[in-house]
């Protein structure tokens, strides 16, 4: 059954085909969250609220994007929401215990001690990479998370975001430098990219 076929069936309040929906997307939903919170928790309640505003509000999808797409914009408001409030909440603690964070973050890395060198400069890479996405503004991380993670075309990522192509494309450009220089300050990256571009 197609996406558009179990969509129709899920606005007349078959559940079953809902449930299809929620596991063909659920993964990537969860991901795009994860990417954006930093945090499985956080993540897993935000796909939760993000399948949840998604049958509430079946009537009011139009179709004129595929339901994954409009599921992405549903979970990426829905990170907002949640980082600007959590922006706030952690504006007005004093108390916030960098001993416990650096522990919890201990806690989720494997141990890559047995593996190859090169499975070790993989892992190592991508913590850079992540640890390079949570220190830019959230317009930046979304963009990148969107195209390089998801895969989203500018076109699909502008009906996510509510932007227009070309401001993708130049929030794209943007992003990517504010990460690599993130990653050159931190020495993760060594002497200037090369001129060709994406």
């Amino acid at each position: 059954m197609t996406e558009q076929e179990l969509v129709a069936r899920a606005r007349r309040g078959d559940e079953s085909a809902f449930e299809a929906l929620v596991t063909e997307n659920e993964k990537r939903i969860y991901n795009l969250c994860r990417r954006l919170t930093g945090n499985q928790e956080d993540a897993a309640e935000l796909t939760q609220e993000a399948f949840l505003n998604a049958w509430r509000g079946l009537g009011r999808f139009q179709g004129e994007s595929s339901f994954s797409t409009w599921l992405y914009r549903l979970a990426t408001n829905a990170c907002i929401d949640f980082l600007r409030k959590e922006k706030r909440r952690q504006s007005l603690s004093m108390t916030v215990s960098l001993d416990d964070e650096e522990e919890a973050r201990q806690v989720e890395l494997p141990d890559e001690r047995y593996a190859p060198e090169g499975a070790l400069e993989r892992a190592e890479a991508r913590r850079a990479v992540a640890e390079g996405l949570e220190r830019l503004t959230l317009e930046h991380r979304q963009v990148l998370v969107l195209r390089e993670i998801h895969g989203l075309s500018y076109a699909e990522i502008g009906q996510v975001l509510g932007l227009e192509e070309g401001t993708v494309k130049s929030r794209i450009a943007r992003a990517r430098g504010a990460l690599r220089k993130v990653l050159t300050e931190r020495g993760n990256l060594f002497g200037e990219p090369s001129s060709k571009k994406r």
